[in-house]
């Protein structure tokens, strides 16, 4: 672990894997809520975790490393389910790629429980792990100018919901209606890092 200065006020902390990055996410957003630890904001990506508005950085970076961060306990929280149609113009490539048949790659990612590790991109998208390692894909060498809202993606280790029309270089593997992002819900993101989430199939692949 290591935990780089920010400004005056932050830090940015790496580690070496998402469940590493996970797991100090869920111990630092403990922290805060306990009251033991101040800081405004505490975002998760991939491999690091950014804490703002610290009022003393410095004495945090030490503690951080100087200690190993247990496995992060699982969120009571129930699973969110999302009905997809596996219709997407990338799942027969995605399929030849896994070395299966189409209704396969269906089978075997709505059979999967998925775990959000962290959100960026747009508001709304989680980046979402759960499939073993020989599943990861490549993106698309030419990305798409649109992708749908709604479109269900694949990209590496992770799988994605574009929860608004936008660029993008995933594969598309299926279609879910259900809304990402609301202005109009609290919270407005349906998804947030720890989140553990289904896909339902509703159509044939």
């Amino acid at each position: 672990m290591r935990a780089l200065p920010v400004g005056d006020g932050a830090l940015l902390v790496e580690v070496s894997s998402d469940e590493e990055a996970r797991a100090l996410h869920a111990e630092l957003v403990r922290r805060r809520a306990e009251g033991s630890l101040a800081a405004t904001e505490i975002v998760p990506a991939a491999r690091t975790v950014l804490l703002d508005g610290l009022t003393d950085p410095a004495r945090l970076a030490g503690e951080l490393t100087a200690s190993a961060v247990a496995p992060a306990p699982p969120r009571a929280r129930d699973v969110v389910e999302l009905p997809v149609r596996y219709d997407g113009p990338d799942l027969a490539d995605v399929a030849a790629h896994w070395g299966v048949a189409p209704h396969e790659v269906a089978r075997i990612h709505a059979n999967t429980e998925f775990t959000v590790a962290f959100c960026g991109f747009a508001p709304g998208f989680g980046y979402l792990t759960g499939l073993p390692a020989h599943y990861d894909v490549p993106r698309r060498a030419t990305p798409r100018t649109s992708v749908p809202p709604g479109s269900v993606a694949l990209a590496g280790p992770y799988t994605g919901v574009y929860p608004r029309s936008s660029p993008g270089g995933w594969q598309l593997i299926g279609t879910t209606d259900t809304v990402l992002w609301d202005h109009a819900r609290v919270p407005a993101a349906l998804l947030s890092p720890g989140t553990r989430v289904k896909f339902l199939p509703v159509g044939a692949a």
